[in-house]
């Protein structure tokens, strides 16, 4: 039997929870808490496996909580339950311990899915968020050095003649690495160029 702590502060949410898992045979919800004081007052006394826990709870946070919790009891499965869909969130939450991150507009089954697999000593992440954190990234546009030192002073607003000074180039050099830039990166004009290097300033060093 799972044994399930409900931790939120709005008591429909915690009513809506307790209704998705009534009648179940192998999950049954021993309490509820509405925030961190009650919440480790409930672990100790309904003696739970999982705790479905609220990540934006005000004063203490789900995050905050269950660093606590698992100070108390590394054996305690905290399963996150959140409106947040950023990864971010659902990072933070892995970080301080917790074993799964599922959304709280999911449908019952992707919930109760969750409780099973953490239950089970499994992980879980909503798939709309594993999604957007695990798919594949953009392919790298192959820009040489000078390239990529030259974008780099763009993106720190130089102008041509100014990159030409500090490279020690002619400017028709700079102006020719600037054409082969747009041309690789697929960018319309300059002003999409200085656009770029601006917001790419500084990725891809060290």
């Amino acid at each position: 039997m799972i044994r399930v702590l409900l931790v939120d502060d709005h008591p429909l949410v915690r009513e809506g929870l307790a209704a998705r898992m009534e009648g179940l045979a192998d999950i049954t919800v021993v309490g509820e808490a509405g925030d961190a004081a009650q919440a480790l007052e409930r672990v100790t006394q309904c003696q739970p496996n999982v705790v479905l826990m609220d990540i934006g709870m005000p004063g203490t946070s789900g995050i905050e909580l269950t660093v606590q919790l698992l100070a108390r009891d590394p054996g305690l499965i905290v399963l996150m339950l959140s409106m947040y869909d950023s990864g971010e969130h659902a990072q933070r939450a892995m970080a301080a311990g917790a074993r799964g991150y599922v959304l709280k507009d999911s449908p019952s089954a992707e919930i109760l899915a969750a409780i099973h697999t953490v239950a089970a000593g499994g992980a879980y992440l909503s798939p709309a968020l594993a999604q957007r954190l695990f798919r594949a990234p953009a392919p790298r546009i192959a820009l040489s050095e000078r390239e990529q030192g030259i974008l780099a002073l763009l993106g720190q607003g130089q102008s041509s003649k100014q990159i030409a000074r500090a490279l020690d180039i002619g400017v028709r050099t700079v102006e020719t690495h600037r054409q082969n830039i747009r041309r690789k990166l697929d960018l319309a004009g300059q002003a999409e160029l200085i656009r770029y290097a601006v917001e790419h300033a500084g990725l891809g060093r060290g």
